[in-house]
């Protein structure tokens, strides 16, 4: 049986995962599935990556341990993991002792076979503790690149991986094997990184005590990358029992297949990855695949922009507004039908429930039920037989083996989108196929009989290929139509490059009919899935009762005042609401973030003449909702007549963003 690996990034264990985040995991379970279905023994890891200082400072300031705040996050990637049918079958965490193990083993094999690989040397330069990356090598300030914040600036003794010694070798791996790094594009950019020349990389820290220790030098612990990026070793076995890397799991499955990434990691993956293995004379994986963000309100998913949208919520709400198991398949479908895979995709709940609708409900769920229907009162619930009967002539494409061919290369390339348009595509065949050929009419006449047999094994036929094609984007609705057309077994068993016209056995009785993707209505669905966001952002329940307003004229004590926070603000972009006249949706850098602020100036301001000016904002404001979408803070404001026109507080002075206002 051949053998397949693929790994997701291991998800740092600081946050709540997003939509952005499951992305990635989503798509490795599609492609799982399908290599499952095409006959691969398949190892499918993800995990938790659990060390570094922004974990050692995130639980500082719950007042718990580091022990204990990652114990916490795991389990909620475990268990989002769990709600969405992720099959993975290994999950790795970074602070067990076997993945502790597997990084010290792999760095003593690494000074074994190259001793000059690794040195002691002291490191002065920029770091960003939010992304764990070096940033610069030099004291003078910078921000970081992935996330915008300012980097720290760090001076310690650590170990540094001679990276520069690498160069030609990976330029040699990118000419000889292009492949090496897809999309395409996104190979040229990690060439031209190379190509500009590399610099040695720190791969120890000595400020902090919450890693891995260094093997015979304690007061060092790794990098979180170092140690992130081991966790495609230890979590199939390497490092561990007699001899290591002799581990039969290790032996089985490495090299990796696919490291499927987002686009923001793949200097991490394509450079320093290969480099450390090339050090270490292991092989290197195959492919590394970095897809684009998906974008909220245009912009990458952020807790600290506001413009994050859950799983949880969209799966949830689904599911008890239908009272079915629609919500997982719902939210795979659209994510993988919406975007081009590898290109930057927008999420928006509005085109997830239009799909739903469109594709799911009035697409696949009426074909199923219109066909079951009609077996079930023309044929008494038997799959008739269509005797000698010739494929339709207007469903010869669907049942072309070219046609399968198309999809299975789609998914075989990751033309997820690709793969599903064809597949409806045959979906609304299939349904003109029935208008045209009317069976409902055919019933009425024992003439008819015979056609009547072949037009209905037809459509069950080919709804069979089609639950076939789409069960590894729809697990869990096409298995429920699977059984309910008297299909015995898991729809997963099914080899999927193996489909024959056909092989659908006349005289199979029927499960009962019933609806598999009930309709919902938007509006409904909308407002439910806000209402369970707002319950994940505030764990307690409903929002802080705010506090009763002084009476016009009263006092306020200098305690009051000194509550609210007031910070310069920079207006970075501004865009009209549709359908609110008098809001604005602006993007405000206040230094170490830039937020999403909804105000009602409208009427008084055209965005262009917005961007650039410096505002008063109110920056612990609670988040609030309007118009579906979530304001992050407010701007000062004033009165400028008896209308309340609204006149921006400003400065007349250049003062820097972020800087507080007293």
């Amino acid at each position: 049986m051949p053998k397949f690996y693929l790994t997701t990034p291991i998800y740092y264990a600081n946050s709540r995962p997003h939509v952005g985040s499951a992305y990635t995991t989503i798509v490795c379970d599609v492609i799982a599935r399908y290599k499952r279905m095409c006959g691969y023994e398949v190892a499918y890891l993800t995990g938790t990556d659990e060390h570094g200082v922004n974990i050692e400072r995130a639980a500082e300031k719950l007042g718990i341990t580091p022990a204990e705040l990652v114990d916490r996050n795991q389990q909620i990637f475990r268990d989002l993991w769990k709600l969405l049918g992720i099959q993975h079958t290994h999950f790795i965490r970074t602070t067990s002792a076997e993945h502790a193990r597997a990084v010290q083993t792999l760095v003593r094999r690494t000074m074994a076979r190259t001793p000059d690989a690794i040195y002691k040397a002291r490191y002065e330069g920029r770091y960003c503790v939010h992304d764990n990356l070096y940033v610069s090598d030099s004291s003078e300030p910078a921000n970081c690149p992935l996330c915008g914040r300012p980097a720290e600036l760090i001076s310690e003794e650590n170990y540094f991986f001679r990276l520069s010694a690498y160069q030609g070798k990976l330029l040699a791996l990118y000419r000889d094997h292009p492949e090496f790094v897809q999309p395409d594009f996104r190979m040229n950019e990690v060439r031209s990184f190379v190509e500009a020349g590399l610099k040695d990389v720190s791969i120890s820290r000595r400020s902090i005590k919450w890693g891995i220790p260094w093997p015979d030098d304690p007061e060092h612990v790794f990098y979180v990358w170092y140690d992130a990026l081991t966790s495609y070793l230890s979590g199939i076995g390497f490092g561990q029992g007699e001899g290591g890397e002799a581990n039969p799991s290790f032996k089985k499955f490495w090299p990796a297949n696919l490291h499927m990434i987002g686009k923001e990691i793949i200097r991490f993956h394509a450079v320093y990855w290969p480099a450390f293995l090339m050090a270490a004379e292991l092989p290197l994986p195959e492919k590394i695949f970095a897809h684009g963000w998906l974008l909220f309100e245009q912009e990458k998913m952020s807790k600290s922009k506001g413009n994050v949208a859950y799983p949880e919520p969209i799966v949830k709400a689904l599911d008890e507004l239908t009272g079915a198991k629609v919500g997982n398949d719902a939210l795979r479908y659209y994510l993988l039908r919406e975007t081009v895979f590898g290109q930057d995709g927008n999420f928006s709940r509005d085109a997830l429930l239009t799909r739903y609708n469109a594709d799911l409900a009035n697409g696949l769920g009426n074909l199923a039920s219109r066909v079951l229907t009609m077996i079930e009162n023309y044929c008494e619930g038997i799959i008739p037989d269509p005797g000698n009967a010739t494929v339709p002539l207007r469903i010869h494409e669907l049942a072309s083996q070219p046609h399968r061919d198309a999809i299975l290369s789609s998914y075989e390339n990751f033309e997820f989108s690709d793969a599903l348009t064809v597949t409806w595509a045959a979906v609304e065949l299939v349904d003109k196929y029935l208008v045209e050929e009317k069976p409902w009419v055919l019933a009425q006449k024992t003439e008819n009989r015979k056609q009547l047999e072949q037009v209905l094994y037809s459509a069950m036929e080919s709804l069979r290929i089609v639950c076939a094609l789409a069960h590894p984007v729809a697990p869990e609705s096409t298995q429920r139509i699977w059984s309910q057309m008297g299909l015995q077994g898991a729809l997963a068993d099914v080899r999927i490059n193996q489909l024959q016209w056909g092989d659908f056995k006349p005289g199979t009785r029927i499960g009962k009919p019933e609806a598999v993707f009930p309709r919902v209505d938007k509006k409904e669905a909308w407002e439910r899935i806000e209402a369970m966001e707002n319950e994940i952002r505030n764990p307690a329940g409903a929002a802080p009762k705010p506090a009763a307003e002084p009476a016009a004229g009263a006092k306020i004590a200098i305690e009051d005042f000194a509550k609210i926070e007031l910070r310069v603000g920079v207006v970075k972009s501004a865009e009209r609401i549709p359908g609110a006249d008098k809001l604005l949706k602006l993007l405000v850098d206040i230094g170490e973030e830039v937020r999403q602020v909804l105000a009602g100036i409208a009427l008084a301001y055209a965005p262009e003449e917005l961007i650039g000016r410096k505002v008063v904002i109110v920056a612990n404001l609670a988040p609030r909702k309007m118009r579906g979408l979530e304001s992050n803070g407010m701007l000062l404001a004033a009165s400028a007549d008896a209308d309340g026109k609204p006149v921006l507080c400003t400065f007349a002075e250049d003062i820097p963003a972020g800087s507080k206002v007293k």
